[in-house]
Order: C-alpha cells, then structure tokens, then sequence
C-alpha cells in the first residue's frame, strides 16, 4: 500500500514533468540517456544514496555535490530537474523517479522490460534469442533488458515480461518433473 501511495503521489508525477519537458523539447532519449546514467551512478555509490537520502544533510550541499558528480554528463533541463528535487525534499526518491520515467519512455516507444536470470552471463546471440521471443510474445516493437545472474539456477533462463513469466531453467524443470512425480503416487 505505502509503495503504490508513494507511486502515485510522488513518483509519477515527477516523472510525467520530467518527460513533459523532455517532449516539449524533443529531448526524450537524451533524458533517457541521462536516467540510465542516474540510475547506474546510485546503484554503484551507496554513500551517494545515503548522503543524498539523509535529512541532516543541508539542501547546499547536496546540489554541490550533485553539480560535482553530474557536471555537464547531464542535459543542463536534467541537472535543473535534480535541483528542483533538493529544492523541494524529494531528492531521495530520484532513482524511483528515473524508473518511473523510463516506464514511460519505453510505453511511448512501444518498449518492453523483459528481466532476464540466467546462470552465467549471455552473450549477444542469447540476448537476441530472448528480445526475438519477447517480441513473439508481446508484439513490441523493441525489447529492453534487465539481465541477473543466478547460479542457483543450474542453467538455462528465467524471462519475466510484466505479468508473464517463462521459466526455461533446469531448477524450475526438476521442480516439475517433481511435482508431477509426487501428484502421479
């Protein structure tokens, strides 16, 4: 509940400002560009999270800090919009609001995420494979992926799209072939 609270009352209407004024201005990829470099700089840097999260930090400093580890990689509307997040106390939820803006630019584009689990890391032939399947699956016209590696799961992959789940790794076949060896006794 607190989650889709937090969604509705404060990410998404961030996130649909950011793209108003990204398409208002035809800058939607480079925003995009901009988001996935956001978004990759506070999952590497949990003290960047962590001071930009804290309460006891002044607004002051958390714009020079953002200015120093932003400096011109971001569109001069982007670096305002991080501002305007200090500004406002909402700095803390700008990695929700990046997501939220990609959620966006991929419905604009007739994009989906489809997060992909695999053993070991896929190499572009695999990726292919999977976008090709996605896009049998769902009929978009482009494919994003979220690739995770997990050992537990033996081999093959685990594709999720939204609600769909295909399950195509030896752990989720050795769990069928029990089930169906426990429900046959």
């Amino acid at each position: 509940m607190r989650d889709s609270v937090l969604a509705t009352e404060v990410l998404e209407p961030y996130a649909q400002a950011l793209m108003s004024l990204a398409q208002s201005q035809n800058l939607m990829e480079p925003f995009g560009e901009n988001v996935n470099a956001l978004l990759s700089l506070l999952r590497d840097s949990e003290d960047l999270n962590q001071f930009l999260e804290s309460p006891l930090v002044p607004p002051d400093s958390k714009k020079a800090v953002l200015q120093q580890v932003v400096g011109d990689q971001v569109h001069p509307y982007m670096k305002n919009f991080l501002m305007l997040l200090v500004d406002r106390r909402r700095i803390q939820f700008l990695g929700g609001i990046c997501k939220q803006y990609q959620a966006l630019l991929r419905e604009l584009n007739q994009t989906v995420l489809a997060e992909v689990t695999s053993t070991v890391e896929l190499n572009d032939e695999q990726k292919q494979t999977v976008r090709d399947r996605v896009i049998a699956m769902t009929k978009a016209r482009q494919v994003d992926l979220d690739t995770k590696i997990d050992p537990e799961l033996i081999g093959g992959v685990i594709i999720k799209v939204g609600s769909q789940i295909v399950d195509a790794s030896l752990r989720g076949q050795l769990r069928r072939i029990s089930l169906r060896l426990s429900s046959a006794t």
